[in-house]
């Protein structure tokens, strides 16, 4: 098993400052980055090789770890970002051509090995899955935190941030993911993006988990899951510097 993680995010203002740059993926988070707990997760889940998307901070940060005794036992190479994220998750979707992956962004502060692990097992007999938390396990992890998670169908869960892909999925993976990359962080966005009668059934409360699945198998002609019940540390991102603040406050419970 492979992976990709993308660390090509930039902040700015408050933001920036309060982490020391302008990359999203060097955020410290202890006595490590954030990108260092996604390769650390990726190593402890015993990843052959992690292709890692990002920039010169992110070359050298990688190349700090190895100079500190922190090389992996296995490969981790670094390809160039671009500015926009549509672009870096199509670098991502091609950086391990005709293997499967795990495809992880850089700011989940409190994704593990075993969250990971999870997630790959259970993703064996399908070609696309996505990490879900069931929001009680959510909001025992991290209580009060700022709101991660979404309603569908009268079903409550955490959308993760972690998913498994599968040679098979990735050239039709690729046709639609810009689009939903762009619309990721809006369900209405995301609705329209599925045509009109899902549309209909999202402005009636009525579109569910289980459609969507359905709508990825047609369109995509590949095994599509939904993977409720995952690591809620895999659901968790730091969009907003409220995000990154909360999740420090959270950094001792996690260790």
């Amino acid at each position: 098993m492979r992976a990709v993680i993308t660390a090509g995010g930039l902040v700015g203002g408050a933001f920036a400052d309060a982490i020391g740059s302008e990359v999203k993926a060097l955020a410290p988070f202890g006595a490590r980055t954030m990108l260092d707990v996604a390769l650390d997760a990726c190593e402890g889940a015993g990843i052959d090789g992690v292709a890692v998307i990002g920039g010169p901070e992110v070359r050298a940060q990688i190349g700090a770890r190895e100079e500190g005794g922190l090389a992996p036992a296995r490969e981790v190479r670094v390809i160039d970002a671009a500015l926009d994220g549509g672009t870096n998750l199509l670098r991502a979707l091609d950086a391990w051509p005709g293997e499967r992956f795990v495809y992880l962004t850089s700011d989940m502060p409190f994704a593990s090995a075993a969250g990971v692990r999870d997630l790959i097992e259970r993703s064996a007999d399908l070609a696309l899955t996505m990490a879900l938390a069931d929001v009680d396990a959510y909001d025992a992890r991290f209580p009060g935190a700022p709101g991660h998670s979404v309603a569908l169908g009268g079903e409550r869960v955490a959308n993760g941030n972690a998913f498994v892909v599968a040679p098979a999925a990735v050239v039709p993976a690729r046709t639609m993911a810009t689009k939903f990359f762009d619309a990721r962080k809006s369900l209405l966005k995301l609705a329209l993006l599925l045509g009109p009668s899902m549309c209909l059934r999202f402005a009636t409360k009525r579109l569910t988990i289980a459609d969507i699945e359905a709508y990825g198998r047609r369109r995509l002609g590949v095994a599509v899951g939904a993977l409720r019940g995952c690591d809620p540390g895999l659901c968790y991102d730091v969009d907003t510097l409220e995000d990154y603040e909360y999740a420090r406050t959270r950094l001792e419970p996690a260790a």
